[in-house]
């Protein structure tokens, strides 16, 4: 499987562009998953619910099935997180997964940038950084693409993995 990172700070427009590319992706044809770092703790169940009410009594692993979706939530209790290469082991092969977060691992990555966040273009010091996506003009050796323009960045994306 291709993997391709979207890096950045916080309200760059990460988000948004994961969204845009997949869209953009899948409509050509392509099958595409995504993982999501988060730096803080997050729930998807909900208090009072069979399965909220299963992991809170202790279990380790909760799969919740429909005719629509299943999902499976492991509790880490007080183990570690764990690296982004056990996680990707745990994902269906598609042709391409789009990663969001994770800047400090080595898979390539798109910055996405907006000068509003005044914070540093991490691609300055980062080589696995690929391309910025940005809103406004940026001083780097790496090409840079209009973060609005999704075509160009899913073509730049889908050339760089060979799809």
């Amino acid at each position: 499987m291709k993997i391709y990172g979207v890096v950045g700070y916080k309200n760059a427009g990460k988000t948004g562009l994961m969204e845009r590319l997949v869209t953009e992706i899948t409509a050509r044809g392509f099958t595409v998953s995504t993982l999501k770092h988060a730096h803080h703790t997050f729930d998807v169940d909900h208090p009072g619910k069979d399965s909220y009410r299963h992991r809170h009594a202790g279990a380790h692993q909760v799969l919740l099935s429909s005719r629509a979706r299943w999902a499976l939530m492991t509790e880490l209790r007080e183990n570690n997180e764990l690296p982004l290469a056990d996680l990707l082991k745990q994902l269906d092969p598609v042709d391409l997964i789009l990663v969001e977060g994770y800047k400090r691992d080595a898979h390539p990555k798109i910055e996405a940038y907006r000068a509003e966040t005044n914070h540093p273009i991490l691609g300055k010091d980062d080589t696995t950084v690929r391309a910025i996506a940005s809103d406004c003009t940026v001083d780097v050796t790496q090409p840079v693409f209009d973060l609005n323009n999704t075509k160009a960045i899913a073509d730049f994306i889908l050339s760089e993995v060979g799809l």
